[in-house]
């Protein structure tokens, strides 16, 4: 069964972003996975902690990171930021 993905608005602003800094096949594809299985390992991904628990992160780049949270019993997917660290 698929997760449904939904973007947050910063991550919408994030889209901008990662299209001029030439990224985007790389955040479709992690995208693409996500709907899939979001704990679908490789590529890998982290489970954050502290003010972040709850939420996973997977790499963009070196620079960057998509930051999101799964709802299992909805299964769905919501990104929260697709550009630079998460904060």
């Amino acid at each position: 069964m698929s997760y449904s993905l939904y973007l947050s608005r910063q991550a919408e602003k994030d889209k901008r972003l990662i299209a001029e800094g030439g990224l985007g096949a790389k955040v479709r594809m992690l995208c693409e996975i996500l709907q899939r299985n979001p704990f679908q390992n490789p590529p890998p991904y982290e489970k954050l902690r502290g003010h972040l628990e709850g939420k996973y992160s997977r790499r963009i780049n070196i620079h960057h990171r998509l930051l999101y949270e799964v709802d299992e019993e909805k299964k769905a997917v919501y990104v929260l930021r697709m550009w630079t660290h998460y904060e």
